[in-house]
This record gives structure tokens, sequence and C-alpha cells, in this order.
């Protein structure tokens, strides 16, 4: 007894028990028969654990068994079915998902991993997938959310049952052929389940790699206008700007004006100047009124010599003076054309009393006035500060005079915290001194301690020498006295030498 699942992903062959769950197998086989799971999405996806599915209305709180078709609401559930005991050991095991009151209605699960032991006694297994477990693994590869719930919709498109060993009820309805589905069944929220979520299928490597690049600029774009370094993340390079590089240090403004001009009216020309040393750092970029001039000039003057240098010509892809308008901001420029830096807030750090003045924008006869008038305010500020002080009221004096206590009690109190601090300090002294003083007498008697048996060492070592010169003087002694009686008693008590005299007489 097998059915077919016909899902978006491809096809799933389930085997069921129907010696072991007869309920179980008769509900779903004839929940599917009357087309009960068209359409039902697999609304909660858990990766290694469960698929669930078997739920008209999507949420995973509806559905029915088939048993309220034949005999009304009170029977939309129906009782577990514990014997034989059945374990979630295999991955593919199929099984009616318990309600919460130990009742099953029309939810089922697929088990994505093996030795699930702890769904045992809770819910129902019923069957097995023989066939499409590589379709099962491609819905346990789904995206979810949070709750479960896949990003794109995966759904049960139609069901056929293979084998049907239980006849059809009395009263059962069995619709010719498979309902359309209705609007509000196809609405989920979701990606639909035929609707492509790969942009770049049938596009060249090349289409693609270009349109990554696309997207990675912009985002770096956004970056840099999140941190000021660009106006607008939209914002481009102007068309009608050109942009001059490789120029000769003796290169100036005016020359590639002059030489630019031939081809239509320059609205400004300026050559990049270090700031510091004010050397040329050998490259320019100059605006043309219509970009069409701007186009010519980048055709005929690329690789042109001027000033024995051969420059190179490109479109600027600047965007330092472009506003959010997309118009270029020069600055202000000078009678003779070239550009002088102006000041763009003259509010954030300067005093409203003194502005910044160009020489350029002040005609003559204002600067003398301007001079006299510094001038004299000079001369009236030295003469106000000359005038004679007015007399202090009583008020004043008071005030004072209590200023005057007070800067006096300050100093006295300064003075005692000075003297308390050179209490402080000389007790310190005294303390390190006494100290000081006390490790000294120490080293002092331990130094005359060693010294006292460095004393007895060698006074010992003394006593010991000559303690062994008194016994070998003393065994000498013994020796000569031995060796005298043993001649006195040979020569009868006479010297060797008067013993020979006297022999030598006879």
């Amino acid at each position: 007894m097998a059915v077919l699942l016909e899902t978006t992903l491809g096809d799933i062959v389930v085997d069921l028990y129907p010696e072991e769950r007869p309920r179980c197998c008769l509900n779903f086989l004839k929940l599917c028969k009357i087309k009960y799971y068209n359409y039902c999405l697999f609304h909660s996806i858990q990766t290694d654990f469960m698929a669930q599915t078997g739920d008209p209305t999507g949420t995973g709180k509806g559905g029915a068994s088939i048993f309220s078709k034949l005999y009304g609401d009170q029977a939309k559930y129906f009782e577990m079915e514990t014997s034989p005991r059945i374990k979630h050991t295999k991955k593919g095991a199929v099984s009616m998902v318990n309600n919460g009151s130990e009742c099953h209605g029309s939810q089922f699960f697929f088990t994505l991993a093996e030795n699930l032991d702890y769904l045992d006694g809770q819910h129902t297994v019923f069957g097995e997938v023989s066939e499409g477990m590589e379709i099962l693994m491609k819905i346990n590869e789904a995206i979810c959310d949070k709750e479960n719930r896949p990003y794109q919709d995966i759904r049960i498109n139609h069901t056929v049952i293979l084998d049907d060993p239980y006849d059809d009820p009395k009263g059962l309805e069995i619709p010719d052929r498979s309902p359309e589905p209705s609007k509000e069944q196809l609405e989920s929220g979701r990606i639909g389940a035929d609707e492509e979520i790969d942009d770049t299928k049938g596009m060249a490597a090349e289409e693609v790699e270009e349109r990554f690049k696309e997207k990675e600029a912009k985002a770096k774009a956004q970056i840099l206008e999140m941190i000021g370094d660009l106006p607008d993340a939209d914002v481009k390079p102007p068309e009608n700007v050109l942009f001059v590089c490789k120029l000769n240090p003796v290169t100036t403004s005016e020359d590639l004006e002059i030489i630019f001009s031939r081809f239509g009216k320059i609205n400004s020309c300026e050559v990049i100047k270090d700031k510091v040393t004010d050397d040329s750092l050998q490259y320019a970029f100059i605006e043309f009124e219509r970009e069409e001039d701007c186009e010519e000039a980048y055709f005929k003057m690329d690789n042109v010599l001027i000033d024995e240098r051969r420059i190179h010509v490109d479109f600027s892809q600047s965007v330092a003076k472009v506003n959010k308008q997309g118009k270029v901001v020069w600055e202000h420029q000078k009678p003779d054309g070239r550009p002088q830096y102006k000041i763009k807030d003259q509010t954030s750090r300067q005093s409203k009393k003194y502005d910044l003045v160009l020489d350029d924008d002040v005609p003559s006869s204002s600067k003398s006035e301007s001079r006299s008038r510094h001038r004299h305010g000079d001369s009236e500020e030295r003469v106000s500060s000359k005038k004679p002080k007015r007399r202090k009221s009583s008020e004043s004096e008071s005030s004072d005079s209590e200023q005057e206590r007070r800067r006096k009690d300050q100093k006295k109190k300064k003075r005692r915290d000075s003297s308390s601090e050179d209490e402080d300090r000389n007790r310190r002294k005294d303390s390190s001194r006494e100290d000081r003083d006390r490790r000294d007498r120490h080293r002092g008697q331990e130094d005359r301690r060693e010294r006292s048996y460095r004393d007895e060492d060698r006074y010992r070592g003394k006593d010991r020498e000559r303690g062994k010169d008194r016994e070998r003087d003393s065994r000498g002694d013994s020796r000569k006295d031995k060796y005298r009686d043993r001649d006195g008693d040979r020569y009868g008590g006479r010297s060797r030498d008067r013993y020979r005299d006297e022999r030598d007489r006879r």
C-alpha cells in the first residue's frame, strides 16, 4: 500500500503500515483520495529534524481527519494508535502529528534525521519514504525564518494512490478531478513556489560579473555618502570635464586654457598645485561649456606633445565639486581667470565681528576708509583708557573690604596647610632617620658577630697546629730515649766514640 506525493520540488513515494496502523493509514489514504492535501504548504521545516505539512490553512493550527467528513465536527480528531510500538529510528519516517491531547487530525511530518527517540510515544509512525529521498533532502536544505517557515513556498501539488486495500466509507464524496486552488490558498505572503529567485539564470558569465560589480559599486557609494565623502550615492561625475595628466611642471593653467580653447568655450581650467610649495602636481581639470566640445578635445588631444611631454587626456571621474543637483561648483574666480580658494562657512568658528575680506573684492577707496577708521578707533581706545577712574560707592567699598577679608582668610588657611605639610614632612624625615640608624646598628652588630666567629675559627686552627707540634716533639724524645738506652747497654753506659778510643788503646 503506497501513495505518491507530487511536490513543487519533486515526487515522493510513501509506503504505509496498514497492519500496524490501520486507522492512521485509512485516514491518510481517504484524505489523499478526496484531494484534501492538494496545495498544502510545508509550513514548518526544521533542518535535520522534521518537515511538517497536511494543514490546508498553512498555519499549523488547522486540519481535520476523514471522519469529520462522515460524522461531523465531533469526529474531527481520532485517538492515537500506540501498539505495536514503532520508533522514529529511520530517516524519512512518516508520522501523524499529536494535537496535544493524544489525538490526530490531518497533519503529518517526515523525519529528516535518524534516531529521534524523543518523538516516540508522542507521535504515531504509520509509514516511510521508499522513493524520493533526494527530494526530502532538498526540503531539508530550504532557507527558513526564525519560525521555521520557508521563505519560498514548498507545496504538495497532487496526491496519487498507488494501492488502497480499504473500501470507501458510505457517504464519502470523492471528486472526479483535482480541484483548482483558490486565491486565498495560493497567497501565503512568501515567494511563490513557481517564482524564479535566481536573477542570473540564463545570463552569461560576463553579464553576471558586470552586475556584481555594479552592486558592489553602489554599496561602496552608499558607505561614502554616510561618512560624508559623497554628496549623494547616485551622484555621477560631470561629462563636460576633462582630466589631463603627465604634464610638464612648467605648464600653467593659462597655457592649457589657450591650447584647449580651440575646441570650444572653457568655463574653468585649473592645474593642481601643492599647497605648501606651490609646485605643479602635473595634472589638471578642464571644464567645457558644452559636452560635444569636451568629447572632441578628448579624442584629439590624447598623447599630444605639450612642453616636451606627451600628455594623457581622459574624462574626469572626480565628484569633489559636484553638488546634489549634479552641477559643478567652482571656487571664486579672479579677474585673470585663475581660481581662488574661499572659506565656505565663515560663521562656524569665526566671530561675527570679524569677516574675511578678499583684496580683489574691496575697492581702493573703501580700503583707505577702513584703514583711517581703524586708526581712529585705536586712538579713541587709547584716550578712553587714559580717562580717570570714578570713585567707588559705599556699596562697592564694602564689597571690596569683604573680598579683602576673604582673601586674608584664604592666605591664613594656606599658611596653616603649608605649616601642617612641613610638620608632616619633618616627621617623615625623623622617622626615616631613625629607621636608617636602626639598620646601621643592626648591620654593625652582625659584622662584629661574624668577625668574632672568624677569629675563633682561626685561633682554633692555631691550637690544633700547636698540639700537633707538641705531639711530634714528644714522639721524637721517646725515640731518642729508646736509642739511648739501647746504646748504653751495648757500650756499657759509655758513648760510642769513647768506647772506640778505649778499644784502640788496647
